[in-house]
């Protein structure tokens, strides 16, 4: 007759099946934790504090233009909103930070007049900041 430890391969190989739940409750609360982060940072972002979209802009003359903008904030922050006017081979030629008080209403059209170096052939409306929320929106 044989020996039933021979034959059982876990037995003669010193394998136990000891770690594979605590490996496997591992995975799992780090996968918990990676999705919740990702709805986390999802949720944030999908709601900045300020957010602005460009209206349109004119060429007034080779030293400057206009830019019509639309801020929006979901609570009254002061915001900083950029502006900057670029040439036909797209360098910079004039900028321009529009302060937004507090104080002002929520949602608003603003109009701002930027003074450039050279002739511009656009106005591009980088985005709009906070104290709290440095990437532009």
């Amino acid at each position: 007759m044989t020996d039933p430890s021979a034959t059982d391969l876990d037995a003669r190989y010193g394998r136990g099946r000891g770690r594979r739940p605590l490996v496997l409750g591992i995975i799992g609360v780090l996968a918990l934790a990676g999705l919740a982060w990702l709805l986390w940072a999802a949720f944030v972002q999908s709601n900045p504090p300020v957010s602005s979209r460009m209206i349109g802009f004119t060429i007034d003359s080779p030293t400057s233009a206009t830019a019509n903008f639309q801020v929006d904030r979901s609570k009254s922050v002061e915001a900083s909103c950029r502006l900057q006017a670029k040439a036909a081979d797209f360098s910079i030629v004039g900028e321009l930070t529009v302060t937004v008080p507090a104080d002002s209403p929520r949602r608003q059209s603003l109009e701002a007049k930027l003074t450039t170096q050279r002739d511009a052939t656009a106005v591009v409306l980088v985005g709009c900041t906070t104290a709290d929320a440095h990437r532009p929106h």
